[in-house]
């Protein structure tokens, strides 16, 4: 059976994004490799590992580049939360960014918030008990 491992992006600071998915969002650090030939070094975050059935994400570091430009196509990550309004308190109080108070969505009851990375990417947090519904 087919199954999503991982969503890819490229940040600009890897410490800095580490620290962010790890103690701002409470993912664990998977594994971390570097290629210097290549000048990059990968580091793969998530709940739990892909092993689990788990998708993850990969930052990657590209040594000789210091910005990226995001364009209009890519949107942003989600992830499903127990409690999107005591989720938001922890982030905060952790320094996170929040940019979309929790609440309902604009037009329906789907509880959404939102979040911003140190590279500016969005992450969408999702009331469970909403997204349980399914969403569209």
């Amino acid at each position: 059976m087919s199954q999503l491992l991982h969503t890819m992006i490229r940040v600009t600071n890897l410490e800095a994004s580490i620290e962010f998915y790890t103690q701002v969002l409470g993912m664990k650090l998977l594994r971390k490799s570097e290629n210097s030939e290549y000048r990059y070094t990968l580091a793969f975050v998530g709940f739990s590992d892909e092993a689990s059935g788990s998708a993850v994400i990969e930052l990657t570091y590209n040594w000789d580049t210091d910005s990226y430009d995001h364009g209009n196509a890519f949107g942003h990550l989600a992830i499903g939360e127990e409690d999107i309004y005591a989720r938001c308190k922890a982030i905060e109080a952790a320094g996170g960014k929040i940019i979309r108070a929790p609440g309902p969505v604009a037009g329906g009851s789907t509880e959404i918030a939102f979040v911003e990375d140190p590279d500016g990417y969005k992450i969408e947090f999702i009331q469970m008990s909403s997204a349980q519904k399914g969403l569209g």
